[in-house]
């Protein structure tokens, strides 16, 4: 008789985020369902590890492989799924889930279950930097900078970035970017640039609102620099999803773009820094992923986001500011 289950694979990262990965294991065995689904768990032992796992599965055929963790297992995942017909899950453990949250997918591990359990998957767009592959932003510039002080602080979490951010923001030094597309060569000092192929860094953080994993195109930010003044400002667009709007904020989509900057440091994929040097290409890779869908949810690229986050930030940084300057 011929087997009809489909095959899932858990890569659950043990050590990431807050959340007890024991506790999504007991969930698993209760919400998979076991007269659809051939259901395996594997825990990773070291740094890369989900990344092997992943490919092992993409060899054997496995229908759907579930990163449990946060933004860096997801990308580790992913990156071992791209162009093949194995679809990435998500069960979303991390403090920012950039990916999980574009595409809709439940903040809990017991409602993001019943999705990878109705099975559904489309195919979206992923983007190259450098030939390191990454699914919701790269960058360079202050993001990239404070990606290096958050990932030695030790402490994750929203208000540890937030700290990095406004201590690290009072004495960075903007570079000078050359950018080369489809349509020329244009010249900014930047604070930092960022290429999208998510609409956000995670935590709700909307950097590119209206960009979509399925159009084909990269949604480039330029960050000119901006004051003390402005900062609050810029806080309230970043998670209003109105920094369009902000007069420092340049935007265009591109197929790819290469860029040069003054000097060698880091840039980030999905919030993991890495030292590249000063020539830059960015290439989005149309439709080579395939993941699994919210089918109730669109993916996150027009809804309105409410204010209360961005005020709660705006409160955090402006206390967190005065604490810095005095």
């Amino acid at each position: 008789m011929i087997n009809s289950k489909r095959n899932i694979t858990f890569i659950v990262n043990p050590i990431s985020g807050t959340r007890s990965k024991d506790a999504i294991c007991d969930l698993i065995d209760e919400t998979i369902d076991a007269s659809r689904f051939d259901c395996r768990i594997i825990r990773t032992e070291y740094a890369g590890h989900a990344s092997v796992i992943a490919s092992q599965c993409v060899s054997e055929g496995c229908d759907i492989c579930v990163a449990v963790g946060g933004d860096g297992t997801v990308n580790e995942v992913a990156r071992s799924l791209v162009k093949s017909q194995t679809a990435l899950g998500i069960i979303p453990c991390g403090s920012g889930n950039g990916l999980a949250r574009h595409l809709r997918i439940p903040m809990e591990p017991k409602e993001a279950l019943v999705i990878i359990n109705e099975g559904q998957t489309d195919f979206y767009d992923y983007g190259i930097i450098n030939s390191q592959p990454f699914f919701c932003t790269c960058g360079m510039g202050f993001d990239a900078f404070v990606s290096e002080k958050f990932a030695e602080a030790g402490k994750r979490g929203l208000t540890t970035y937030i700290e990095k951010v406004l201590k690290e923001s009072l004495k960075y030094e903007p570079d000078t970017y050359t950018i080369e597309d489809e349509t020329g060569t244009h010249k900014y000092k930047a604070f930092l640039i960022a290429c999208a192929n998510a609409a956000q860094y995670g935590n709700n953080a909307y950097i590119a609102p209206r960009a979509s994993m399925q159009d084909g195109l990269l949604d480039v930010i330029v960050m000119e620099p901006f004051t003390v003044f402005e900062a609050p400002q810029m806080a309230i667009d970043l998670f209003a999803k109105t920094l369009g709007n902000n007069h420092r904020i340049k935007t265009f989509q591109a197929h790819r773009v290469h860029i040069h900057r003054e000097r060698e440091g880091a840039i980030h994929y999905d919030g993991d820094p890495m030292q590249m040097g000063r020539d830059i290409d960015v290439v989005i890779e149309p439709m080579g992923l395939k993941a699994v869908i919210n089918p109730l949810e669109k993916e996150d690229t027009a809804e309105p986001n409410k204010m209360m986050n961005a005020m709660s930030w705006l409160v955090n940084s402006l206390n967190i500011l005065y604490n810095v300057r005095v």
